[in-house]
């Protein structure tokens, strides 16, 4: 076989394989973070229980309807950064409330949620997920 055949068969083999893999290498196929499926039964659950009507404390409701509105590109009312700053998990107070470094970044009050063990690790992660891929409302 000739070199040109050999480099044929081989970006053959990666045309079929990214085919059949649905373009992610190696099988492996990326999820996208959903607000709706995803975020807001979180905050539904774990954080809506307390900010309900957007009168109480941080000044923002977080049942499903409205939480998107009440986060994505909205100032913190505690610190210097956004709540959620879309692309920038880094630089997102929601974050920051929710694995307790917010105090050391400037920001005030308690960790979230409030008066309840925090949120584990994969839904943490989940979160930061959704904040880098542009905290879209999907």
């Amino acid at each position: 076989m000739t070199f040109a055949l050999y480099k044929y068969i081989g970006m053959a083999g990666g045309i079929l394989l990214s085919a059949i893999s649905g373009g992610h290498a190696g099988g492996i196929e990326e999820t996208e973070v959903s607000f709706s499926k995803d975020i807001a039964p979180v905050m539904r659950r774990k954080c809506a229980t307390c900010h309900m009507t957007g009168t109480e404390a941080g000044g923002m409701a977080l049942h499903p309807r409205a939480a998107w509105k009440n986060i994505v590109g909205k100032p913190s009312g505690e610190s210097r950064f956004f709540i959620v700053s879309p692309g920038e998990p880094e630089k997102s107070y929601l974050l920051m409330k929710l694995e307790g470094t917010h105090i050391e970044n400037g920001g005030t009050g308690a960790q979230m949620p409030f008066a309840a063990p925090p949120l584990n690790a994969r839904i943490i992660q989940t979160i930061r997920d959704w904040i880098s891929a542009g905290a879209l409302d999907n």
